[in-house]
């Protein structure tokens, strides 16, 4: 599996890489055909406090790739939301087979 992290207009922290890197990893333990996971981060209208953006695609082969944004107060938490929403999509589509 590949994870790809990209930091939009700012220096992500060694920190922040290594929990995204963590949490992609569980989800990969229970979605095995996972083959990559793109993180993409931002921080939107930075006077508020509900400012970090994640956008989260999963690439699985042979299904559509599994996409979901979320905006938080941190970044950890809106990855956290981004991958439980991701989670759901892939149950959904683990259902339909």
């Amino acid at each position: 599996m590949d994870v790809r992290i990209q930091a939009i207009h700012f220096e992500i922290t060694e920190k922040l890489t290594q929990f995204i890197n963590k949490k992609a990893e569980k989800l990969c333990r229970r979605f095995p055909a996972i083959t990559t996971v793109d993180a993409k981060l931002s921080v939107v209208k930075p006077e508020t406090t509900m400012n970090k953006e994640v956008v989260i695609k999963v690439t699985v082969p042979q299904h559509e790739d599994t996409v979901a944004t979320k905006i938080a107060d941190s970044f950890e938490e809106a990855t956290d939301l981004a991958l439980e929403a991701i989670e759901r999509q892939l149950e959904k589509t683990k259902e339909k087979k």
